[in-house]
């Protein structure tokens, strides 16, 4: 299963959309057989979705999305697991074991509209 985790750094971004980067993980039988880095390709309505599809992955970790690009997720058949947060090593050593669990998302909704190269961060509520 390729699994694509929305980074930031060392850790998972708040909004997939807006990630620098993403962490592929290649997980089979409850081992990491590869991990790959790779930049986010730029937030465009609809765009990265595809993108994500187009190199094979199963599954997006991440710490919220908007309402559209769910939506063309779930139409690709590609898995959300939302509402996560910590360092990129922790989440996949949790997906290793199988009991990764999402929650809510933790973008509010349209906290990441607006988003281009002028914009560099969401109007998420802080904690």
């Amino acid at each position: 299963m390729r699994i694509a985790i929305s980074t930031d750094g060392k850790y998972v971004s708040e909004h997939f959309g807006r990630c620098p980067s993403f962490t592929l993980v290649d997980i089979d039988n409850g081992k990491l057989i590869n991990r790959t880095i790779i930049d986010n390709p730029g937030h465009s309505p609809g765009y990265i979705p595809e993108f994500l599809h187009e190199k094979g992955v199963s599954c997006i970790v991440c710490g919220g999305m908007g309402l559209r690009a769910k939506e063309i997720f779930e139409h690709l058949g590609i898995q959300l697991i939302m509402g996560i947060e910590g360092s990129v090593e922790d989440i996949i050593n949790t997906i290793k074991t199988g009991v990764l669990e999402g929650k809510d998302s933790i973008c509010t909704p349209g906290s990441g509209r607006g988003y281009g190269v002028e914009k560099d961060e969401c109007d998420h509520p802080h904690k």
